[in-house]
């Protein structure tokens, strides 16, 4: 696996496409795709542990935020055209820090959320932002998200704006982008981002990640082992030799007294990981393998 923090200009594939180049392997993967004008944690996969890309795209996120509110536009970001006049200075002014509290906290928890047009999501087939780009309007449906948490760390008013930084925790699956056009919206002046920066995915956080450039540098030895990856995330049962081997032939194990769980990483004693694993009723079996 690689934590890579990747730098603003680059698309989700270029950076795979670098690391494909640093490895020496086309079997690369990412765990979520994050904008070219964006910057911060990717999650990439390599070899086997592409596999492990599945369990890490669902995993709950944390950004840190721009939101400009003044102007709504075409992407809801700063890339997009601006979509109508731009919010008055008596329209700015009436957003006080109390009005803009309370929308934020209207933003947060449990929320339904249309996700933005230029989304990666597929409609009939085809990426909503390839319609979007096509000149197609494309309105998608809302779904269920949770923002468990909506953190204004610092209000500048400009005249002509006000930006707003914020810090969000939100589940896999939430449109940034989307909050900056609600809470714009709300308020009565529009809204977009101007800087997104992806600051933790699960339990793993930009700070453990390397740029490109230290990847260029080390190549291979920028990977961390699968086991210390699937650790964190899951239990850990810890195989004595004669049961990596069954696990790693498909064999199922006797694992009576064990507690019932799913997954479950398994883990031979030189560190290696071999499988994710399903424990029911004192049995264990093979969800993933990874090969030695």
């Amino acid at each position: 696996m690689l934590l890579i923090d990747k730098p603003a200009g680059h698309t989700s594939h270029d950076v795979v496409a670098r690391a494909r180049r640093a490895l020496g392997t086309r079997k690369v993967g990412h765990a979520g795709t994050l904008d070219p004008m964006a910057t911060g944690l990717l999650t990439l996969g390599v070899g086997a542990s592409t596999r492990l890309l599945t369990y890490l795209v669902g995993l709950d996120k944390q950004y840190e935020t721009t939101i400009v509110l003044g102007r709504a536009t075409t992407t809801d970001d700063a890339e997009g055209e601006p979509l109508g006049s731009p919010a008055t200075v008596e329209a700015l002014e009436a957003v006080t820090d109390e009005s803009l509290a309370r929308e934020v906290a209207r933003l947060t928890g449990p929320i339904e959320q249309r996700p933005s047009a230029v989304s990666a999501i597929k409609v009939d087939g085809k990426r909503a932002y390839d319609r979007v780009r096509a000149g197609e309007e494309v309105e998608l449906a809302a779904r269920a998200v949770t923002v468990a948490a909506f953190d204004v760390l610092a209000v500048r008013r400009t005249g002509a704006a006000i930006e707003v930084d914020a810090r969000i925790d939100c589940s896999s699956g939430t449109y940034i982008r989307a909050l900056a056009r609600d809470l714009g919206a709300a308020l009565g002046v529009g809204g977009h981002l101007s800087a997104l920066r992806r600051t933790r995915v699960g339990p793993f956080p930009v700070a453990s990640a390397i740029d490109l450039d230290r990847l260029a540098d080390e190549g291979p030895a920028a990977l961390l082992p699968a086991a210390s990856v699937a650790e964190r995330l899951f239990p850990v049962l810890r195989l004595d030799a004669e049961q990596a081997v069954d696990l790693g032939h498909g064999k199922k194990l006797d694992l009576t007294g064990q507690e019932d769980a799913e997954p479950v990483a398994a883990v031979a004693e030189d560190g290696r990981l071999v499988a994710l694993i399903s424990v029911r009723r004192g049995v264990g079996r093979t969800l993933v393998g990874f090969p030695a």
